[in-house]
Order: structure tokens, then C-alpha cells, then sequence
């Protein structure tokens, strides 16, 4: 299933379900096919978004140093490394965020 954020402040943001419903967790909206985030809750979802990253690096930066992943495969840490995190697959809805917020916009989706 395909999860499509839409405003009129900005294009469509399509993500597949298991991330945009992880998104939709860090803001507070429990996932289903329809919803809304009106303009008023804006600041709170970017802000959640942004606390989310910092954890996800603070949490990734203290990892202790596995001696079985180091000694891995240099075509699997290539994978791992290309892996997305957090960052990257919020980043677009972030930037729809952003837009949205500025132009009084509400974002919404399966509608």
C-alpha cells in the first residue's frame, strides 16, 4: 500500500506504508488511510520529526563498535551504509511540512 500527502501549498509526497506509518506514529497520528494534518499542528509535527532524527543519530552514534560487522562482507557494509535512515525518508514530508506551514496549507492524505 502506498500512503499519497497532499496540500496545495506543495506536489504530492508518496511513500510506501511501512515508512509513512512510521512517520505518522512520530507525529502523534495513529496510521489510517485517511487523515488530516491541519495547518494549527504543523509546527508540532515538524518539531516531533526533528526530535525523532536527533534521537535516531544520538542513538546511532552511541552504538558500540560490533567486531562481527566489521569483519562483514565490503559488498554488505556497502549496504548497510546506502540504507536510509530517518533523516532521508522524512525528509520530504518535512519539506511539505515546511511549505504547508507557510502557506496556511493543511496536509492530508487517502482522500
Amino acid at each position: 500500500m502506498l500512503y499519497r500527502f497532499q496540500s496545495k501549498a506543495t506536489g504530492d509526497v508518496v511513500m510506501l506504508a511501512p515508512h509513512a506509518e512510521a512517520l505518522l506514529r512520530i507525529l502523534g497520528k495513529e496510521p489510517a488511510p485517511q487523515g488530516i494534518l491541519p495547518v494549527e499542528s504543523l509546527p508540532a509535527a515538524l518539531a516531533a520529526l526533528r526530535e525523532a532524527i536527533e534521537e535516531e543519530a544520538r542513538r546511532t552514534a552511541a552504538e558500540p563498535t560490533d567486531p562481527d560487522t566489521e569483519a562483514q562482507a565490503p559488498q554488505d557494509a556497502e549496504l548497510d551504509e546506502e540504507r536510509p535512515g530517518l533523516r532521508q525518508r522524512a525528509w520530504p514530508l518535512m519539506q511539505m511540512i515546511e511549505r504547508a506551514q507557510a502557506e496556511g496549507q493543511a496536509i492530508v492524505w487517502g482522500v
